[in-house]
């Protein structure tokens, strides 16, 4: 898949030979490893025409809890981490490329929910329709993560976004 706003950008699922561009660049961008390289196969990155990797989401994916929707039937959730962007290519919509691609893995898997935590991008996720929530406010599924766990301070902000 390539991203509307730049030809040259494409997007794919994540490779084990992708790991290291992936952990440095989630090291630059001073976000957690924790439980990374163990989901490695939920990521998806961006690459440019020589194929370098410029960015990278996550969708983790936990399972139902009863009822949480409101028909009754009982839905995954998604948790969202490690959306980064390379510095030089930050400003040119590749961030709300990959979280567009994430949403739309999310609503095709029927997930009910998409989570996130975030320490330093509060102001960002809202365009996409996500709301801040009370830290226990999130799916019990996605408070078991790493994220919740041990990778994020108590301090970050949780959001969600209903599907």
């Amino acid at each position: 898949m390539t991203t509307s706003g730049a030809r040259s950008v494409r997007l794919r699922a994540a490779r084990v030979t992708d790991w290291l561009a992936i952990e440095s660049l989630l090291a630059d961008a001073e976000l957690p490893l924790e439980g990374a390289r163990e989901r490695l196969r939920e990521f998806v990155v961006a690459t440019g025409a020589t194929g370098a990797l410029l960015g990278c989401v996550a969708l983790e994916r936990y399972p139902a809890a009863p009822a949480n929707t409101a028909d009754g039937a009982a839905r995954a959730s998604g948790l969202l981490r490690s959306l980064a962007v390379v510095s030089a290519a930050r400003g040119l919509g590749l961030g709300a490329s990959l979280v567009e691609s994430l949403l739309a893995a999310a609503r095709a898997e029927e997930l009910a929910d998409v989570t996130l935590l975030t320490t330093t991008a509060a102001d960002y996720f809202p365009r996409f329709g996500f709301r801040q929530i009370a830290r226990e406010a999130a799916p019990l599924a996605v408070r078991e993560s790493i994220e919740f766990r041990e990778a994020c301070p108590e301090s970050a902000v949780v959001m969600t976004l209903a599907l």
